[in-house]
């Protein structure tokens, strides 16, 4: 399987490039091919702007690139930090840039003329992993769970992808090296069981 990971973190010693890193070489090692995004690393630039927005699905070249990784995955996985019950902004821009109309979604009707999203992206499978430093129990009474809704519903689902999943590892500030170890495993053995191996 033709897996994408993408990654949005500035800082390159965070947990999340921890996760980022060892899900890549977990599923390359039972033989997928894995293209890794670091989209910080990148320098990627979030804004859409107007001339972009009026050339239609005209892409800019990196954008066009970006595109055709998600076009061509056979999964996707995203790895970033809850910053605001959000993710972070240069993630926000990936998605207003690359999950482009006609491509990763198109507009339709159904038999009744009601207006319908079509999703088309080829990718039956995501795994979102997000990290908060808030405890899991405050974060539901307080918050409830936005970026759930977000990724299976308002993102994924929005452009076809069947089966989404979501790790959340909270709190990792003052997290020990025993317990972001354990969350590393457990983070690979859930990738592994989404995209297992074709042999």
């Amino acid at each position: 399987m033709n897996i994408l990971i993408v990654l949005a973190h500035p800082h390159l010693g965070s947990f999340n490039h921890g996760i980022a890193q060892r899900i890549a070489s977990e599923l390359a090692a039972v033989g997928h091919t894995v293209t890794l995004r670091d989209l910080c690393a990148e320098r990627f630039d979030p804004n859409f702007t107007e001339d972009e927005l009026l050339r239609g699905n005209v892409a800019p070249p990196l954008i066009r690139e970006h595109a055709d990784a998600v076009l061509a995955a056979d999964g996707i996985v995203v790895v970033h930090p809850n910053w605001w019950g959000q993710p972070p902004a240069i993630l926000k821009g990936w998605l207003d840039r690359v999950l482009r109309p006609g491509e990763a979604y198109c507009f339709g009707t159904n038999d009744r003329g009601e207006g319908v999203v079509i999703g088309q992206l080829k990718a039956r499978a995501a795994l979102v992993v997000t990290t908060s430093n808030t405890p899991r129990e405050a974060e539901l009474e307080r918050y409830g769970d936005p970026l759930d809704n977000l990724w299976k519903r308002c993102v994924w689902g929005f452009c076809g992808i069947d089966k989404v999943e979501r790790i959340n590892f909270e709190p990792v500030i003052g997290s020990s090296d025993e317990c972001r170890s354990a969350w590393l495993t457990q983070c690979a053995r859930q990738a592994l069981a989404l995209f297992p191996s074709a042999e």
